[in-house]
């Protein structure tokens, strides 16, 4: 806290991971060397996978093993999280409590070790059956925003010390942090990233979409006709929306650093504000149709 990012560089030099967005009083903006984290912001990090624990903790955040999940809803989003969390070289035990008894039925059978329970996440005494006040964390994933919402409330109050919700209507989004729910996923936006990335000219391999289409994360190739290519990191003159998060030269993920130089096939991880689309597509010489 109080600390200009820059100094978090100096703190944590072996960490390669850097703030590349600060959503501040719902203002969101790519952060400048001299910015300082307050306390209630929202942060985006890239992170190196093998340094996301590090980066957590120095950020406040606790980790801890997830092993066992309580997910409500055994739909399409239900029973993909199930499978998912099956595939798994952790164990992780995992039951589904799903209202319809059709869909219950089709997702025991669909699952080998996950246990499905046939009856409302709404009821306490089934939410007890389920062991929520032992489970690690819950996720409510029914077609309801409303229900997801109360079950998340209702199992944090059982003593699940973590709840996520699905929620597709943006405005729900400001209840969470009174309702102490620790997460929300919007499907929208999930689903926007999924299109974009399959829209994208080029060689962009992969955008997610941030906020209400407010950013992106882009990562992309770097092409020989890109005025990225040979030049230092210092040198490019990048938009004020837009920080590199992080430079892929071969195998190896490297911390953007001034000093670093960009060459033809490098693949590069940008954030860029979205009326900073544009010059980031002039910079990569793909073409980004941004909506």
């Amino acid at each position: 806290l109080n600390t200009p990012l820059r100094q978090l560089n100096e703190l944590f030099s072996t960490l390669r991971a850097i703030v590349v967005g600060i959503r501040r009083a719902d203002r969101l903006f790519a952060p400048d060397p001299g910015d300082q984290l307050l306390a209630e912001d929202q942060i985006y990090v890239f992170s190196h996978f093998e340094d996301v624990n590090r980066a957590l903790e120095i950020f406040g955040k606790k980790t801890k093993k997830q092993e066992r999940v309580v997910i409500i809803g055994g739909g399409n989003v239900g029973l993909a999280v199930a499978r998912a969390l099956e595939a798994r070289t952790d164990r992780i035990r995992a039951k589904i409590i799903e209202k319809n008894r059709a869909t219950a039925e089709a997702a025991a059978d669909a699952l080998e070790r996950t246990i499905v329970l046939n009856g409302d996440g709404m009821d306490s005494d089934l939410l007890m059956e389920a062991s929520v006040d032992r489970a690690d964390a819950i996720l409510a994933v029914t077609d309801d925003d409303k229900t997801n919402l109360l079950v998340a409330v209702r199992a944090k109050q059982a003593g699940c010390p973590m709840t996520i919700a699905l929620v597709n209507d943006p405005t729900l989004a400001p209840l969470m942090a009174p309702l102490d729910i620790d997460a929300y996923i919007n499907p929208r936006a999930t689903t926007v990233s999924s299109i974009l990335r399959h829209i994208r000219h080029g060689r962009v391999r992969a955008v997610y979409s941030i906020g209400d289409a407010e950013a992106e994360m882009i990562e992309a190739q770097v092409l020989s006709t890109s005025p990225l290519a040979g030049r230092l990191v210092r040198d490019i003159e990048f938009p004020e929306g837009v920080l590199v998060g992080a430079v892929m030269k071969g195998e190896k993920v490297l911390k953007p650093t001034g000093d670093l130089r960009i060459e033809p096939g490098d693949v590069i991880a940008l954030f860029a504000m979205a009326k900073d689309v544009p010059e980031v597509e002039r910079l990569l010489q793909v073409s980004i149709d941004f909506f």
